[in-house]
């Protein structure tokens, strides 16, 4: 692969390696961000170990659980299709980043059907249940909410990003021989399912 081509219509060299570095950059801001809120989740679990466990026992596991395999295979698929625009298959690599976007918006209405009934329930912080819960418990579903939450926001974020990847590919910007921003955006989503691997374990297998 190239490091380096000339953009059309301008004198201006981009550097593949340059992006590269910088997506990387980006992601380790990323990982300082959810990696302090990951400790910030083991100092109060330590000090309220009860509550975390009575409180996760309100999480659907199976749902987690379906989400963590669809998050997985959204991986695969796009890391095939980066492989496939390598090869010089365009076609095939959209039909990969299209199952890659369904599956996101598979975990994103699954989580949103959990978020749901957890709301239903009183969860939901200020709600006049969640007044009566112990103050762990309190925390657990602060944490839950946020830290989950903010995943979310990084799970659409990736949705966009693909997508408009998915467009460049169409047209024909992203091709065989210049494919960073696919394989920044691969990059990016892999970070997604990392992120949510922490998570699942962290909030739904406390027992």
């Amino acid at each position: 692969m190239e490091h380096s081509f000339v953009l059309p219509n301008s004198g201006h060299t981009y550097d593949a390696k340059a992006s590269k570095l910088g997506m990387w950059l980006f992601l380790y801001t990323e990982l300082l961000l959810f990696g302090g809120l990951f400790i910030v989740y083991m100092v109060y679990r330590s000090l309220n170990p009860d509550a975390f466990l009575m409180a996760s026992l309100n999480l659907n596991v199976w749902m987690g659980t379906v989400n963590t395999v669809v998050l997985l295979t959204s991986s695969m698929t796009v890391a095939m299709s980066i492989t496939a625009i390598q090869l010089g298959n365009s076609k095939l690599s959209l039909k990969l980043l299209l199952i890659t976007v369904f599956a996101a918006v598979v975990f994103l209405v699954i989580k949103y059907f959990e978020w749901g009934a957890k709301i239903e329930h009183g969860l939901w912080p200020g709600m006049e249940h969640f007044g009566s819960l112990s103050h762990g418990e309190q925390l657990y579903f602060y944490l839950y909410f946020f830290m989950t939450g903010l995943h979310g926001l990084h799970v659409i974020v990736g949705m966009i990003f693909i997508v408009v990847v998915m467009n460049k590919i169409k047209k024909g910007s992203i091709n065989k021989d210049k494919n960073q921003l696919l394989e920044n955006s691969g990059l990016y989503w892999h970070l997604v399912d990392l992120i949510w691997i922490y998570l699942f374990p962290l909030f739904y297998l406390i027992h």
